[in-house]
């Protein structure tokens, strides 16, 4: 059995070498998986199902590939791609998970996140991320015409990169009592996110139990993350060096 997990790839038409990273992982590791889950981040921008360029359409056909080979994909959406819908998920066979899920990884229980509702200490951001995930605003910006979605998206990147320019560092890390929380709300000792692009292994104490929250990294042109589980062992964070 191996389990494989990995998030914040920002995948776009603009950075070639991790799109091609990601496809030599498909066929070198993932269709050997029993399960491969994304934490969201996949993609830079997604501006809709309705919109696929030839770029889009390669990203899904590899993953309906490894799908179609036995490997069972799940998706968790981020905060650049929460307008990935059911057309994406029939067209690739992943199945869509709610952010945050307690899923069963070798003999344990997990907590997963894509993370950015963790950051509660950006007020900004959370405003803007309550917005985003409402089921409304979403089939309002879906109607709109594909030039306008286009548009809106690359505004909300420059927007964002502005932002965060002019954040502490720790504004736009979690928030340790909400670690806490959500871990103790869900009854869990592992929990595994993205989005902060802080890989590591944090030590935990929760309600006097040791736990552990693990954070992926994300992916750049020579180098990628990914969290590894087999035999129902320990979920081991891993670099891999492209």
């Amino acid at each position: 059995m191996t389990i494989r997990l990995i998030s914040d790839l920002h995948l776009h038409a603009g950075a070639p070498e991790i799109a091609e990273n990601f496809l030599r992982y498909l066929d070198e590791r993932g269709r050997h998986a029993e399960a491969l889950y994304i934490l969201g981040d996949f993609f830079e921008a997604w501006i809709g199902d309705d919109y696929l360029g030839e770029f889009e359409t390669r990203i899904m056909a590899a993953l309906r590939k490894v799908s179609d080979s036995g490997t069972r994909l799940y998706f968790m959406h981020g905060n650049r791609d929460f307008l990935i819908g059911e057309g994406f998920a029939q067209a690739t066979g992943v199945t869509l998970l709610p952010d945050p899920s307690v899923v069963t990884l070798g003999d344990q229980c997990v907590l997963l996140m894509h993370g950015d509702s963790l950051c509660t200490r950006d007020e900004a951001y959370m405003q803007f991320r309550g917005m985003a995930r409402d089921p409304q605003w979403q089939a309002q910006i879906l109607a709109m015409p594909v030039e306008q979605r286009l548009e809106l998206a690359r505004n909300l990147r420059s927007q964002s990169g502005e932002a965060n320019s002019n954040k502490a560092e720790d504004i736009m890390d979690v928030t340790p009592d909400e670690v806490v929380r959500e871990m103790t709300q869900h009854g869990v000792y592992t929990l595994i996110h993205g989005h902060t692009h802080r890989p590591a292994v944090h030590e935990l104490d929760i309600d006097g139990e040791p736990a552990r929250r693990i954070v992926l990294g994300d992916w750049q042109p020579h180098q990628g993350w990914e969290i590894l589980i087999e035999a129902n062992g320990t979920p081991a964070l891993t670099r891999l060096d492209f």
